[in-house]
């Protein structure tokens, strides 16, 4: 997850950088530039933060968008699938409505 000590130094820096800019380059520059960099800080420290999240889980190329390995670490075909038992006729299905009887009424089996 984020570190906030480091969040916090890293915001305090930026603003040190960019008064220091609107000392050093006139009105309209100095700040011009210190909103570029407010704008540009967060979006950097998150593409950072989620570049760690995606090459500490597992592999880059997985099925769920190049994500590591899913969500508590179960990135399995066979665990994403949920199977479905119509409430009527008692039939386990993946579709959304009964093959044999056409109800939607169902119950998630997991």
């Amino acid at each position: 997850m984020i570190n906030y000590k480091s969040y916090l130094i890293f915001l305090f820096a930026s603003l040190a950088v960019s008064i220091g800019l609107q000392m050093i380059l006139p009105f309209p520059y100095g700040l011009g530039a210190a909103l570029a960099l407010f704008i540009a800080f967060p979006i950097l420290l998150r593409r950072r933060m989620m570049n760690r999240m995606r090459g500490g889980f597992g592999s880059g190329s997985s099925s769920s968008g190049g994500f590591g390995s899913g969500l508590f670490g179960q990135n399995n075909e066979s665990a994403s699938k949920v199977k479905y038992e119509c409430l009527v006729c008692h039939k386990v299905y993946n579709a959304r409505e009964c093959p044999r009887c056409g109800s939607t009424m169902k119950r998630a089996m997991f």
